[in-house]
């Protein structure tokens, strides 16, 4: 009878665990891949004393790995390695009403109550829209891709349909597109092109290339002009889908994430560290309140559309139920 073989049972790490329980990367740039804000405001933060690491606070330049614990805002999170190998995109058609936040402290609804939920994972949203922008978000779970498409130095286009009361004449145009002083810098509409023009207000597809707070609106209101509608229809490559209803969220294929990630000079995803929640933290509870755009009337059956809906938008849209609607991966309406 042969010997019965043993298996050997060993503590040592492979090349690929020891790999990354040896990755260290800035505080900073690890609460920015989870999705807690831009690098620059935490940053910010760190200095104020308002992170705690390994329960001591934290200070400037700071590096950590996985296993550190960190607390910010009162919430708690561990580092963890993510390998980013099944990292995901979400365009998202973000209705009126809606905050581009985690939480709002008036209970307003917010764009992440209306995602797909995750498992170890948290959406990061690429930018912001203000309450009253509406269009194309994106969101992703690799912190990496969100900050290189935000950051100035990509120059990712950033494309726009906005209404603007009054007629604009062609020298105001010229100006933005050459440059005009705001309070944060100068700044500029890389493109205007001319939808329609009329005596109470122009319809215009711009684009920038910064992501500025409200920098389409106060371009324009630089000239005295105000933006009555404002809706995002372009983020680098990606479009938003015509079919695509508002309060809906479609999700990007592995060949358009890895387009993406080449539109900005990425190459292929590697190790990096992130956040993950502490379970079972107690939080407060919050009453959401459902947001009901005023002066609109129920959509008519025929048009699917709110009375004196702009045609611009509508043709755009070409959206059979325009009601603001909780997101999901597509497919009929439940």
């Amino acid at each position: 009878m042969s010997a019965q073989g043993r298996t050997l049972l060993t503590l040592k790490r492979g090349s690929s665990d020891a790999a990354s329980s040896n990755l260290n990367e800035r505080l900073h740039k690890v609460l920015a891949n989870a999705g807690l804000g831009s690098r620059r405001m935490l940053e910010q933060r760190i200095q104020q004393g308002e992170v705690q690491l390994n329960g001591e606070p934290a200070s400037i330049g700071a590096s950590v790995r996985s296993g550190d614990r960190i607390v910010l805002d009162s919430k708690q999170y561990v580092v963890s390695t993510d390998t980013r190998s099944d990292a995901e995109v979400l365009i998202y058609n973000k209705p009126e009403g809606v905050l581009t936040t985690r939480e709002d402290p008036e209970g307003r609804p917010t764009v992440f109550e209306q995602l797909p939920r995750l498992k170890g994972a948290r959406w990061v949203a690429v930018g912001r829209l203000d309450i009253n922008t509406t269009g194309l978000l994106l969101l992703t779970t690799d912190g990496e891709l969100a900050n290189a498409l935000m950051h100035p130095s990509s120059g990712v286009e950033r494309e726009y349909l906005c209404r603007v009361h009054g007629e604009v004449p062609d020298e105001t145009l010229e100006k933005l597109k050459a440059g005009v002083a705001l309070d944060d810098g100068p700044a500029h509409f890389d493109d205007i092109a001319v939808i329609s023009r009329g005596g109470s207000h122009s319809w215009f597809r711009v684009v920038i290339r910064e992501g500025r707070n409200r920098e389409v609106r106060r371009l324009w209101d630089s000239q005295g002009f105000l933006v009555s509608r404002l809706k995002r229809i372009r983020y680098g490559n990606v479009e938003l889908p015509r079919g695509l209803r508002r309060g809906d969220c479609d999700t990007l294929d592995d060949k358009a994430v890895q387009e993406l990630r080449t539109h900005v000079g990425l190459g292929a995803p590697q190790p990096t560290l992130t956040l993950s929640p502490v379970l079972h933290q107690r939080r407060a509870s919050r009453h959401v309140k459902e947001y009901h755009p005023e002066g609109k009337t129920t959509p008519r059956a025929w048009t699917g559309n709110y009375q004196g809906e702009a045609r611009e938008l509508t043709a755009f849209d070409r959206i059979r139920d325009d009601t603001p609607t909780r997101g999901r991966r597509g497919g009929p309406p439940r």
